[in-house]
């Protein structure tokens, strides 16, 4: 694959959208066209598919009873003319409100432009009659309207309330268009087409503003787009429809599966126009594996069968659209605001608590019997111990900790370890691995044990079975529970001995928690003081320290044993793990995100908390040099320790690697169809 094309947003499955909210003058079609229009070309610019305009944008909707003028009415198909034969020079599919006659009855329209045609027009089903809202006076319901057509402009083009969209050129671009009210009702139109294969649902809105209005949009917007596992294009009218005893804010949204990516600004004086790139990708991906959106369709089957699907070629997706007009987050497990942050923090400790003391109610054990390195992972499990034996009212004394120095273990990591044990006033004690793991090297005939410096990974491996060995027999004298401390990082990479040390213990609490999210829920132990003050300034010292198993001697003067020197950086690991196993995208866009979020260390937000000397970047070399690596060790090599791990409470949505969870593979499959599909199409220079 050329850069050119790797750089291009379609070729990953992204397609460009827009919301606008024009200035409107009541009763003023050709001059409304005239700003549509404007709006429009800006759309096609910026590379959009789709441009969606408010409700009866081109009469405007506070027209009251000059809806019944036929001078009005007249100017809106002329004005609509000139949106047609503007439109032939434009790429974006255009959808603009209008009010149509059709047989003696007046209906409140969205009308779909393209190219030069229209495509359809589908009018609003349910008519507000209550409060500020008299639509009933006006227009008639297209809930009965399915699969005709009208005249317009001199053409037959299909009409009704269940026109679906398909655009064969983009895989995947299926629209359906409803109108403002349509969506305060419990199961809104958009529902049923969801089901019967859209995945863009359109709104073309008129909603006024009054307080508190706005959120209960979002809600609906952010509930509805995550029920039918879609994009939700929200347009509402704003400058220039205020009038009489109302006022409107010009609020346009884009929402994907729950999340929002853009949104207008309200009350603006001018024109306005929010851009996102929608993931088509991930739409199929959410629904090919959620069996109850298929089950509901399937139920649904003869209401389904009443759709019309007009088929069109979009042509615009094919664009090269400038950049991604999207937010990729570079910790995927990690929030970057600090109010949420905050909140998914609290969540995952408690998570962690809740499982680990019910695991203790449930076998009746009161110790529990845990090895602390000084590392992260060991420290996070050390401090979900603590909060453990709070909550069941039992004395952090029972609390069994042991560090446990090897050949290689540095003074600053057992200084750290004995800091926080001490901190947190739990049990503890040293023991030292180096006599056991001599004599086992002796016993094997081991060249270290004659004096030869070889560290191999048998001699990695028995410092690792060693202290392991210790910690069971230590939990068996007392009858205690022995704590795992391996993260989800070191597991998806098999970067764990296999029975022993991280892999292997009774219950293990970090087995869910990427290494990503446990450096953040420490930042954010100290931030809040979780765990006392006594400990913050340890903890810090710990975060700061290299990430290293310890278990190779350097020789003096020389760095520590570094992990992500071998394997590379955890923060490219845990996003390849997060894309690659919650939406099972291709290793290409997969690298393709992963540049977008780490090229530029200046561009987008960070975390709270993450030091401005750690905040890297990485280009596209570097992460296809490590995204192999990723592949590799993932999908050939780990997955028979995957299949033998300890139980665990799973924390994050981003999923657990449990057989009896979230991921299920075979242990002796291969790699290669993901290495060659990463080497055919990600160039080693970025476009």
């Amino acid at each position: 694959m050329s850069p050119t094309e790797f750089g291009s947003i379609a070729t990953h499955g992204f397609m460009r959208v827009a919301v606008a909210t024009p200035r409107v003058t009541l009763a003023a079609p050709a001059a409304n066209a005239r700003h549509i229009l404007d709006l429009a070309r800006r759309a096609d610019e910026e590379g959009a598919a789709v441009a969606v305009f408010p409700e009866l944008s081109l009469s405007a909707y506070s027209n009251d009873d000059l809806f019944f003028q036929d001078a009005l009415l007249d100017g809106v198909e002329a004005a609509l003319r000139e949106v047609v034969i503007a439109s032939r020079s434009l790429a974006t599919l255009i959808a603009v409100g209008a009010p149509m006659r059709h047989e003696g009855r007046l209906y409140n329209c969205a009308v779909l432009v393209h190219r030069g045609r229209v495509l359809g027009v589908v009018p609003k089903v349910y008519l507000p009659n209550y409060r500020e809202f008299y639509e009933r006076r006006y227009f008639a319901s297209g809930a009965s309207v399915l699969s005709e057509n009208m005249t317009l402009l001199g053409a037959p083009v299909p009409f009704g309330s269940n026109l679906l969209f398909a655009a064969g050129d983009v895989p995947g671009a299926v629209f359906h268009v409803e109108i403002c009210e349509d969506l305060w009702v419990p199961p809104p139109p958009s529902t049923y087409a969801a089901m019967a294969g859209a995945t863009v649902l359109l709104n073309l809105s008129a909603s006024n503003i009054t307080i508190g209005k706005t959120e209960y949009r979002h809600t609906l917007c952010r509930a509805h787009s995550g029920r039918c596992i879609g994009a939700y294009l929200y347009s509402a009218a704003g400058a220039g429809e205020s009038t009489t005893d109302l006022a409107w804010d010009g609020h346009g949204m884009i929402y994907e599966n729950g999340e929002i990516l853009a949104e207008t600004p309200r009350f603006s004086a001018k024109p306005e126009l929010a851009l996102a790139d929608v993931d088509l990708d991930r739409l199929r991906q959410e629904r090919m594996r959620t069996g109850t959106f298929a089950d509901c369709a399937g139920v649904h089957g003869e209401v389904l069968q009443c759709f019309r699907r007009i088929a069109f070629e979009l042509g615009s997706a094919r664009k090269a659209a400038p950049g991604l007009a999207r937010r990729i987050s570079r910790f995927p497990f990690v929030p970057s605001s600090v109010e949420t942050l905050n909140e998914r923090c609290f969540e995952a400790y408690s998570i962690q608590v809740h499982g680990l003391a019910q695991r203790l109610i449930a076998t009746g054990t009161k110790r529990l019997v845990i090895g602390i390195s000084g590392g992260l992972d060991s420290t996070q499990a050390l401090l979900v111990c603590a909060k453990t034996m709070d909550r069941l009212d039992l004395p952090r004394s029972n609390i069994l900790a042991y560090t446990m120095p090897g050949f290689a273990t540095t003074s600053g990591t057992k200084s750290n370890a004995w800091k926080l044990m001490q901190g947190l006033g739990v049990t503890a004690e040293e023991i030292d691995i180096g006599p056991a793991s001599m004599q086992m090297l002796k016993d094997i005939g081991h060249p270290y044990a004659k004096g030869e410096k070889v560290y191999d990974v048998a001699f990695e491996n028995v410092q690792a079975g060693a202290r392991t060995s210790l910690l069971f027999r230590l939990a068996n004298h007392p009858r205690g529970t022995v704590v795992g401390t391996g993260d989800l990082s070191e597991l998806a990479l098999g970067w764990c001995t296999y029975g022993v040390g991280d892999h292997m213990s009774h219950y293990n609490v970090n087995c869910s928690v990427p290494k990503t999210l446990i450096q953040h829920l420490i930042r954010w132990v100290i931030a809040t003081s979780h765990a006392g003050t006594g400990v913050n300034d340890v903890l810090a010292a710990i975060l700061d320290t290299e990430i290293s198993p310890e278990l190779v001697p350097g020789e003096a003067g020389a760095a520590a044993q570094s992990t992500e020197s071998q394997i590379g950086p955890y923060e490219l690991h845990d996003f390849f793990l997060y894309h690659l196993t919650r939406y099972s995208f291709r290793p290409s866009k997969v690298a393709f995100l992963a540049h977008a979020a780490w090229r530029d260390a200046g561009l987008g937000q960070w975390p709270p908390g993450i030091p401005g000397e750690k905040r890297r970047a990485f280009d596209l070399a570097t992460i296809k040099r490590w995204l192999e690596v990723f592949l590799v060790r993932f999908f050939a090599t780990s997955q028979f320790k995957r299949s033998a791990v300890p139980n665990g409470p799973k924390v994050g949505s981003g999923g657990s690697l449990s057989p009896r969870g979230d991921w299920r593979a075979p242990s002796d499959s291969s790699a290669d169809v993901w290495v060659e599909e990463l080497r055919a199409n990600v160039p080693d220079v970025a476009p």
